[in-house]
């Protein structure tokens, strides 16, 4: 999943004063990179889909806390001309400090991509500059698969309790799940903030009841969203087998 980021070139003040040109011109081939230590880098593919004007594309890693590094991880060119509808490349690398990173369970950074439109001649036309933000998972060897998940590996030890009108997600994998919707029994979406859940960690979050057969709905390698089923006695729930 990807985020979109709008940034303002003039007082929000000023907004309804003056006219207002926007849209997104600079696009990424994907919605989350998967870096497998071995490999030398990881190439993605930048787009400019505006057919007259260039672009500038300015790219950036941040940690998981948001600060921007370029240690462990980090991306090149920094800022580069994309010409009207033209392709180009950026490529994520790693320093040599990733050797610290952990051997057991991935690890999570961001990489941000800005659009710079072009200056413009009239002075009072107000620019938004559109930035994306994706998922960026390290994943040592000693987890790492053949392909691209389709679904998560070990996600039969995934497990959902509750208390209250607080539920509890564990997540027992190396692997990050991120989770973007929560049904309750019979299929029922329920009004859920969409939340990641740490390797080896767990994460809570409030819903009313959801029965004995809730369904979770987690994002895989390809960025598409895969269900993950579960059966509940009394106030804990396992993942059911047709969903492993």
């Amino acid at each position: 999943m990807r985020k979109v980021t709008t940034l303002f070139c003039a007082a929000l003040t000023t907004l309804a004063a003056i006219p207002v040109t926007a849209g997104a011109a600079i696009a990424l081939d994907r919605t989350r990179v998967i870096y497998n230590e071995g490999d030398k880098a990881v190439p993605l593919t930048v787009t400019n889909e505006h057919l007259s004007k260039p672009y500038l594309a300015q790219s950036w890693i941040e940690n998981s806390t948001g600060q921007k590094i370029t240690s462990p991880v980090f991306v090149t060119p920094p800022v580069q001309r994309i010409e009207p509808n033209s392709k180009s490349q950026i490529k994520v690398q790693l320093s040599p400090e990733a050797a610290s990173l952990p051997a057991d369970r991935e690890s999570v950074f961001y990489l941000n991509v800005r659009e710079i439109p072009p200056a413009v001649e009239k002075s009072n036309v107000l620019q938004i500059a559109l930035q994306t933000k994706i998922k960026l998972f390290y994943r040592p060897k000693a987890i790492q698969v053949q392909e691209r998940m389709e679904k998560i590996a070990g996600a039969d030890g995934i497990r959902l309790s509750q208390n209250g009108g607080q539920y509890t997600i564990e997540n027992t994998t190396p692997y990050h799940l991120s989770v973007t919707r929560l049904d309750a029994t019979g299929g029922k979406e329920v009004k859920f903030e969409p939340l990641m859940v740490s390797p080896k960690a767990s994460a809570s979050f409030s819903a009313p009841a959801l029965g004995n057969a809730p369904v979770i709905y987690y994002v895989n390698d390809y960025g598409d969203t895969k269900p993950l089923k579960f059966s509940c006695a009394g106030s804990s729930c396992t993942v059911q087998s047709d969903s492993k």
